[in-house]
């Protein structure tokens, strides 16, 4: 029989992620996507805590904070339309007055270094290659918080300065934490603003970045994510209505492939039960106090007791008996 798709095949890795190991997620939405389902089937994750950011520069900026437990310069913070924000983050991260703001950015970086301090893999998704350098200090941003064109410069990333910045982070990262092991991916989504053309080419500059970093660092592992979307899933029914972003079961496709790398047997048969648990917690009772329903949640109960020497399911399990009777 004729083959009508191209599958991206993957094979186990010989690091797999259990619900022993503690992830984090930076970079663009790509790593909300993952990390969010991450979260959802009980792995301890910590997704993208400085916010969406696409540039590797600012993506590995950002980690080095996190690393040294190093608060940003005061020259980073600007006031725009009265609210404070900081060039090196997401406008997520922003406040009316500027002390709120240092210490929001303050507590997300404290809480980044002591949960990167024993995580075991940190995920990394690249956006694009091109950035913002202000014109003033000659530094990278993060966001540009619509402050006007003229302050910046934009150029393309190569692909040396992406590897060699890397290579710095990667240094630090296992001086850090020696254990730890990195994912990169390339992120599916394009980046309109820049033109398809010109996306094209900062695709093109982060996918050969990538292949050099996971061929020479031996921590790292690439995961083809990009391939996924832009060779398997090559129909505009796997977008969502912008075009340009992975919809939901496209997302759900590409986790599916990620969890047949990563994760071993037994870890998927637990997302199974989970997913049939996540079902039972999410059921809205129509006669809560019926006995019907309130078998259900004894069986839930119960469910959840086997459960629990695997993950924390308290908060499950407190939540089902505020509804017993």
């Amino acid at each position: 029989m004729n083959k009508f798709r191209t599958d991206v095949s993957v094979s186990p890795s010989s690091q797999p992620i259990d619900h022993k190991n503690k992830v984090l997620t930076v970079g663009s939405c790509f790593a909300d996507a993952i990390g969010v389902r991450l979260q959802q089937n009980k792995f301890p994750t910590l997704v993208n805590p400085f916010g969406v950011v696409y540039n590797p520069a600012s993506i590995h900026k950002a980690l080095r904070y996190a690393i040294h437990q190093e608060p940003p310069p005061d020259h980073s913070y600007l006031q725009y339309q009265q609210i404070y924000h900081n060039y090196d983050f997401h406008s997520e991260l922003s406040a009316a007055d500027k002390s709120d703001l240092t210490a929001a950015i303050s507590n997300r970086i404290g809480a980044t270094h002591y949960f990167l301090k024993d995580a075991s893999c940190l995920f990394i998704t690249y956006g694009t290659a091109w950035i913002y350098t202000r014109n003033d200090t000659g530094e990278t941003v993060a966001n540009c918080h619509k402050m006007p064109a003229a302050i910046f410069t934009k150029s393309l990333l190569s692909e040396n300065e992406i590897v060699h910045s890397f290579d710095l982070l990667h240094k630090e990262l296992l001086s850090f934490n020696p254990e730890i092991k990195i994912i990169i991916t390339l992120s599916p989504v394009r980046h309109i603003k820049d033109t398809l053309e010109l996306n094209s080419v900062s695709k093109s500059v982060l996918r050969v970045a990538c292949h050099h970093i996971a061929s020479s660092f031996r921590s790292v592992e690439y995961f083809p994510a990009f391939e996924m979307m832009m060779d398997d899933l090559r129909d505009y029914r796997f977008y969502k209505p912008d075009m340009l972003h992975p919809s939901e079961t496209a997302e759900e496709y590409i986790w599916e492939k990620f969890s047949d790398r990563y994760f071993v047997p037994e870890t998927k048969t637990f997302l199974k039960q989970w997913k049939s648990m996540r079902t039972a917690l999410a059921h809205k009772p129509f006669h809560p106090a019926s006995e019907a329903h309130q078998q259900f949640l004894k069986e839930t109960l119960k469910k959840l007791e086997e459960l629990k020497t695997f993950v924390n399911v308290d908060e499950e399990m407190t939540a089902v008996r505020s509804q017993m009777k």
